[in-house]
């Protein structure tokens, strides 16, 4: 395993823990065998390159994605990398979110993941279960060991304030939403209250679902600092304070690229000229999901 390699930015946790602000995400991951160990070399070579943040979900590939990176960790632990220095993330399923429903599902997934706790779990969205029910479930959790901190995702600023309002709601560490240049809805009240609170903002499908990934508008920044589209509106997000964003990189040159944003500083004229085509929201918007 070679030597930690420092991020470049980090965000800080109600608690002030710091983390990379730049994680990497498993959706569309441990859906077909064949291609297991292709992603778990890709997870590896991830672990290499200095990645420490990782997200899944029991969702993704029906635990598959949690398969996967467990055994990346799991063979990455072995060659030396300090469990310390990984940030485990993981969601629960609504359906699954009850007090007692949570229990299992937790339990199921750090069997996947072959891991003793998980650093960060998340409602993935919100279902019918109370919230009420949910956070006593994490609370149990933590109680036993299993989870360190919790959150939810895709939860809009009425959803965040009601669940604020419950027995130990303040206790949320995070809300993962979508979040990228070309959907900057969160920004007029979510973005800003999540700030307040100390809360990072969690930003999925940073590349808008691959539509940032060469667009035309993103080109001229690009070129000025000799990087992609892709790196533009990735090292864009990366510039938002209180954010951290975890794209999904299925390949090593991929992961470079991703990992190489951290570097790109944009200059207020970059800033601007990305702000003419992808002005930010004029009035409160539905918040944006997958």
């Amino acid at each position: 395993m070679q030597p930690r390699v420092k991020p470049h930015r980090e965000a800080h946790f109600p608690s002030g823990e710091p983390r990379p602000a730049l994680g990497l995400g498993t959706w569309r991951l441990g859906e077909a065998p064949a291609s297991r160990a292709a992603e778990v070399g890709a997870l590896r070579q991830a672990l290499e390159m200095g990645w420490r943040v990782i997200d899944t979900a029991e969702m993704y590939g029906q635990g598959g994605a949690e398969t996967v990176t467990g055994q990346a960790v799991a063979e990455a632990l072995r060659a030396g990398l300090p469990r310390s220095e990984l940030f485990i993330v993981s969601k629960v399923l609504p359906q699954h979110a009850s007090a007692r429903g949570v229990q299992a599902a937790c339990e199921a997934s750090l069997r996947r993941l072959q891991l003793e706790q998980i650093d960060l779990y998340l409602l993935h969205w919100r279902g019918a279960v109370p919230l009420q029910d949910t956070v006593r479930g994490f609370e149990e959790l933590q109680r036993r060991g299993l989870i360190r901190l919790w959150g939810v995702s895709n939860f809009d600023l009425d959803d965040m304030r009601e669940l604020g309002a419950v027995p130990g709601g303040r206790a949320c560490a995070t809300n993962q939403v979508y979040y990228s240049l070309s959907q900057r809805g969160v920004e007029f009240d979510l973005l800003p209250w999540q700030r307040v609170h100390q809360m990072p903002l969690m930003a999925y499908s940073p590349f808008d679902q691959g539509e940032l990934v060469d667009h035309p508008r993103l080109r001229p920044v690009a070129e000025r600092h000799r990087a992609t589209p892709a790196q533009v509106a990735l090292a864009w997000l990366l510039h938002q304070p209180g954010v951290m964003v975890i794209p999904k990189a299925g390949n090593a040159l991929h992961l470079r690229h991703n990992w190489a944003a951290q570097q790109l500083q944009l200059s207020p004229q970059d800033l601007a000229e990305l702000a003419q085509h992808f002005p930010p929201p004029a009035a409160r918007q539905p918040l944006a999901v997958r």
